[in-house]
């Protein structure tokens, strides 16, 4: 199999594996799904991540990273992987070779980002069933204000799992009810911006020729303050200052955006607490405390 049979017929692709008809690499691919460096016989090298083995991907989980992969990239704005197979069992991508995260790659990916979300949605939401990590993302679309949205799409349901686990406690809840509230009136006046949704520092990929690309999107019309608020999680992205200031030349942030930050990480820290449990609640409650007293 090389490249022009595999963009011809991409149903093959787990056929040749199983039958370890192409050179398999395992390389890093998270805490979600198996990755591996894909060697086709001309050489050319893909990147592939299925389910693990023994289970079996929740329906739609690779044609959701597909469709958002594939929207992120028809903006012409940023570093975004060509997908080459979405199957119900696994997803191949081009393989985009590593490098250094230098200041000139955080200046470059500051402003792609914000060419990417001024590129904008039609609304918050998307028009496909979504997932973050392993679990369901309600994209239903809304044009209404993003407040609401935000708390009832975004918050609500990751925090009734979370609680429901035993990951929070009643009184975290209750805490974090009293931002749900406020939410609830809260309304922002920038349109919905064409986000990646997940942009935790793991999903950056620091690449040769002083680029960032983004991988594993969660994609959706959202609020460009969220991407950047979740880059700021679990030790930040490398040269952050660089990233944001880069970012603000181009496309400037609206006034007070520093004390919104705990608010947008909100969800994906509850999003850890639903997936992975009670090791991330001083992570959510910290940035609860920080929400209320901005």
């Amino acid at each position: 199999m090389d490249l022009a049979y595999l963009r011809a017929h991409p149903e093959h692709l787990p056929t040749f594996l199983t039958h370890q008809r192409i050179r398999e690499t395992p390389v890093g691919g998270g805490s979600v799904s198996a990755a591996s460096r894909l060697t086709l016989d001309d050489g050319t090298s893909i990147f592939a991540k299925t389910w693990p083995e023994g289970s079996t991907a929740p329906d739609g989980f690779f044609a959701a990273e597909a469709a958002g992969l594939e929207w992120l990239r028809s903006a012409g704005a940023i570093g975004v992987p060509e997908v080459l197979v979405a199957v119900p069992s696994m997803i191949a991508m081009e393989w985009i070779e590593p490098g250094s995260a230098s200041r000139a790659a955080a200046s470059r990916f500051g402003r792609e980002l914000a060419a990417l979300h001024r590129s904008g949605a039609d609304a918050f939401g998307a028009p496909w069933p979504g997932f973050i990590g392993p679990l369901p993302l309600d994209n239903t679309m809304t044009t209404g204000p993003w407040g609401p949205w935000f708390a009832e799409r975004r918050l609500l349901p990751y925090l009734k799992k979370s609680a429901d686990s035993g990951a929070l406690t009643a009184t975290d809840v209750a805490v974090l009810d009293g931002i749900l509230k406020n939410l609830f009136s809260y309304a922002v006046s920038e349109p919905p911006s064409r986000t990646h949704g997940d942009l935790w520092p793991g999903n950056v990929l620091w690449a040769a020729g002083d680029r960032a690309w983004l991988v594993d999107p969660a994609a959706q019309g959202g609020h460009r303050e969220t991407d950047l608020a979740e880059l700021a999680l679990f030790g930040g992205v490398p040269h952050l200052d660089a990233v944001i200031g880069a970012y603000d030349d181009v496309y400037p942030l609206a006034d007070g955006w520093r004390e919104r930050v705990p608010l947008h990480q909100l969800h994906l820290l509850l999003v850890h607490t639903a997936a992975f449990g009670g090791s991330y609640r001083e992570a959510v409650m910290s940035a609860a405390r920080a929400a209320f007293a901005a």
